[in-house]
């Protein structure tokens, strides 16, 4: 306890850590507190939660779980009908597809060669992607609260037939204006605050529900005691492998020539002694992203499938993408999984492009014992990340679509609590927590002070 409170006081000394760290937190309360501001055009206090309603006039609990998951992706603006109800999730699918573009069009490939004026180009045109994404969300999430049940009928103070004009374009334009107010927010604490934004904000808003999961849980009238024993031991163990998986890396030793030439027979000598420098690649580089891509693409098959007529018989087609929709089910979980193998691969092949590598080894004179500088450098190290990345993606994978299984085995009995065993969140959760704690440590070591974990790890990513 000494030890932890001694670590607190060193990250209060560094002024730019704790600027840095101020400035994070308030904009993390700012973006809760807008989260619970409603829309003008329904009286929160009438209209309750968006999702029971949905439940209450006929939704499935299939459907409502997939709801509530986009909800605590946005902190629960979703179901409270905030002006940050569409949050994060239409920059993150403007991402998506300009680095989907950066594979196949050769000027956003331009543009990812240009350093940091190409950089900024690709920001502005993924803000300006994002605005037109959201003229297509913005209308459907509106239209789609009045098709979500009769008991919000009484909930509108403007309705859309009064008032065609002041029901639908005000509440677009600040739709709109939330999402760009929390890309807003998610930039600026990356730029000025600790680093990892968006993230930030998406784990803040899954943090939101977790103390109500666990209650709910917890509380449960049908779960006995072993079992919630045994329920605590299994996720402390999944938590646990989470960890491993964010920090498991894979050392390639380097060995710098120049250095060794430079400091003559002596120092080659000595070298033979050393510890060598390595390359730590990452079995998981990719991070979340690759969660958070795909969770943002399983929105679609429910999208292909419509909303059934009432009275009528389900379409061959509907009926297959109706599948899709509920998020237990195995249709859901292997495409699902699919897609993150898949997005894993990519974002690791953008993260870590093995070519620079290569050549900036080769540039200041560092080579890999056995491989030759150059051409055989990268093939040697695309090989490598190829073998460590097929693990990574198929273990991040299954972690992601473990809540489906421990629902399916009865372990866990409540929907909400399921959510935080394994899948998405827990491991946004655990991949921002980690990277905030190593910028932190980051800090803290360049500051000659103790880092808040000791690692090898956390100590060489400096040096």
């Amino acid at each position: 306890m000494n030890k932890f409170i001694e670590t607190i006081k060193n990250i209060w000394n560094i002024k730019e850590l704790r600027q840095k760290l101020i400035l994070t937190f308030t904009l993390m309360l700012v973006y809760r507190f807008a989260s619970f501001i409603p829309l003008p055009i329904v009286d929160i206090f009438k209209a309750g939660n968006l999702i029971e309603n949905f439940k209450n006039s006929g939704g499935g609990d299939q459907a409502a779980g997939l709801l509530g998951l986009l909800s605590s992706f946005t902190g629960g603006s979703f179901d409270r009908m905030s002006i940050m109800a569409l949050g994060v999730m239409p920059y993150i699918s403007a991402s998506i597809v300009v680095q989907l573009a950066g594979l196949a069009v050769p000027y956003f490939k331009k543009l990812q060669n240009e350093g940091e004026s190409g950089r900024k180009t690709i920001n502005q045109i993924t803000r300006w992607l994002t605005i037109a994404i959201c003229l297509v969300q913005a209308p459907i999430y509106i239209k789609a609260i009045n098709s979500f049940g009769v008991n919000l009928e009484s909930a509108f103070i403007v309705h859309e037939n009064q008032n065609w004009f002041l029901y639908w374009i005000p509440s677009v334009i600040i739709l709109i204006a939330g999402t760009i107010f929390t890309m807003w927010l998610g930039e600026k604490i990356t730029d000025k605050g600790i680093g990892n934004g968006i993230s930030i904000l998406i784990m803040v808003g899954i943090l939101a529900d977790f103390p109500k999961a666990v209650i709910n849980e917890f509380t449960s009238v049908n779960r006995e005691i072993i079992l919630l024993f045994i329920e605590v031991i299994v996720w402390l163990l999944v938590l646990l492998l989470s960890i491993v998986l964010v920090t498991a890396v894979r050392k390639v030793p380097v060995q710098y020539v120049a250095h060794i030439q430079r400091g003559g027979a002596e120092a080659a000598k000595n070298s033979l002694n050393a510890v060598r420098n390595f390359i730590p690649l990452k079995v998981n580089a990719a991070g979340v992203m690759p969660i958070i891509f795909a969770q943002a693409l399983m929105f679609v098959p429910g999208l292909l499938a419509g909303t059934p007529e009432a009275g009528k018989d389900l379409t061959a087609w509907q009926e297959f993408w109706m599948n899709f929709k509920d998020m237990f089910s195995w249709h859901y979980n292997l495409l699902f999984a699919f897609l993150i193998i898949i997005f894993t691969y990519f974002y690791t092949a953008i993260m870590i492009p093995v070519n620079q590598l290569a050549e900036d080894l080769k540039r200041n004179g560092g080579l890999i014992p056995k491989v030759k500088p150059g051409i055989d450098t990268q093939h040697y190290l695309d090989d490598i990340l190829s073998k460590i990345t097929l693990p990574g993606a198929i273990f991040l994978a299954l972690i992601a679509i473990l809540p489906a299984i421990v629902k399916a085995t009865s372990l866990v009995e409540n929907q909400n609590f399921a959510m935080f065993f394994g899948g998405t969140s827990l491991i946004i959760m655990v991949g921002v927590v980690l990277d905030t704690v190593q910028q932190i440590n980051t800090y803290l070591l360049n500051h000659h002070y103790d880092g808040l974990m000791k690692s090898k790890l956390s100590r060489s990513s400096i040096s």
